[in-house]
């Protein structure tokens, strides 16, 4: 019970910060003025220490990678895999936000200031992808850019051989290094975001209860369909009915540990020996599900998509124009694999969400909130998809 504690504490702490928040916002809007700082302390906190992060961990992931592998068409078959489970959960997401609308708030549209001013298509592209200098690589407004220049050092610093070895230990050092000043900046998110919260409340009114409380159980009713639907449905892909059979049988253990630790890491040996047991390969397996755990996400691609919509309710734009949509599946796509193996790791998609939509900062509180209230339903289906992703590989390659 204590572990069990220990690992659902920052929620429990921010589920107590949001309360604590709520009942000043109510009770003493007078005072929301001045405890507000807190919150805008706590976001700049944030901000400056995620872009440095989002550097090292892409540059250095891709430094590190192996230069030859062996196993070149199970990673084949294991990319497509993973792209299919993550563009199939982000587009039943859509569709369950449309069919279950969540409204506007009133008044949200006073509150917070419309997005950047229009740009043509050929403006918008380049200043998604590029920049005109090297400082304004390292804003959150040009975070896309950032994304490409840290892939195509990371490539750089692989391909320089021995003479590019103390760059490549200098990434890896301070992706380390950010890592651990983005865990102690998470430390006061309860303070902060109850500060913010506050101020919502006061302003918003309690119509802001209702807000929340809708994508929350919208995410957690879609991710329970998807959970047992969709991976029966891969499960009978990959081996038909026995399929069925050994995955439930043998899903079990892997999906208690992802409930009761929060993290996918520490599912992974439980994981192993599912699938195991459901006579994957450990050619396959020991390839896969170490891997899919850092990239492969399907409840952080369905609460990707929700915190997208959430942001375009409170700004008041229409989330499903086919632009909106498209740029959507991709960032969820982008941040699955970006972001996967960074604690976190979900705040480089709102950070990228900013960039790419023109949002302003103050949708931000609302999806880091929402991101981290569904954590534990979107750790069981990262952590457990990569069991049935496993059989779905070995379904089309033989070793």
């Amino acid at each position: 019970m204590k572990e069990v504690l220990k690992n659902y504490s920052g929620i429990l702490l921010l589920l107590l910060g949001i309360t604590v928040g709520s009942i000043i916002g109510i009770i003493a809007p007078q005072i929301v003025e001045y405890i507000k700082p807190l919150g805008d302390i706590f976001l700049n906190l944030l901000f400056v220490s995620v872009v440095p992060l989002v550097f090292f961990a892409v540059s250095n992931s891709i430094a590190s990678l192996e230069q030859e592998s062996k196993f070149g068409k199970i990673l084949l078959v294991m990319s497509f895999t993973f792209l299919f489970f993550i563009l199939t959960a982000a587009v039943f997401t859509i569709s369950a936000v449309y069919l279950f609308p969540v409204s506007s708030i009133s008044g949200s549209t006073e509150l917070i200031a419309e997005a950047a001013k229009e740009e043509n298509w050929g403006d918008r592209i380049v200043s998604f992808f590029t920049v005109g200098e090297f400082t304004e690589l390292f804003s959150r407004k040009n975070m896309l850019a950032l994304l490409i220049f840290a892939f195509l050092t990371g490539f750089a610093a692989r391909k320089s051989g021995e003479s590019g070895k103390p760059f490549r230990v200098f990434i890896a050092s301070g992706y380390e290094v950010m890592k651990e000043l983005l865990l102690m900046i998470m430390k006061i998110a309860p303070i902060g975001l109850g500060a913010y919260f506050a101020y919502q409340v006061a302003t918003l009114g309690p119509q802001l209860f209702g807000f929340y409380a809708k994508p929350l159980g919208l995410y957690y009713v879609a991710g329970i369909i998807y959970f047992f639907v969709f991976f029966t449905l891969y499960a009978f892909m990959a081996n038909g009915q026995n399929g069925i059979k050994s995955f439930w049988k043998n899903a079990i253990l892997p999906t208690l540990t992802a409930l009761s630790t929060c993290s996918s890491f520490a599912t992974m040996p439980t994981n192993l020996v599912a699938a195991s047991r459901i006579g994957v390969p450990s050619s396959i397996a020991n390839l896969v599900i170490p891997i899919g755990t850092t990239l492969h996400k399907n409840g952080s691609s369905m609460s990707s998509i929700i915190k997208i919509y959430v942001a375009f309710q409170i700004i008041g734009k229409d989330f499903f124009e086919p632009s909106n949509l498209l740029l959507a599946l991709g960032i969820t796509v982008f941040v699955s694999i970006v972001a996967g193996g960074i604690p976190n790791g979900g705040y480089i998609g709102e950070m990228l969400m900013i960039s790419v939509y023109s949002l302003p900062q103050e949708a931000i509180p609302a999806v880091i909130i929402i991101g981290t209230l569904v954590d534990p339903l979107a750790t069981v289906l990262n952590a457990v998809g990569d069991v049935v992703a496993a059989m779905f590989v070995n379904r089309f390659v033989k070793v």
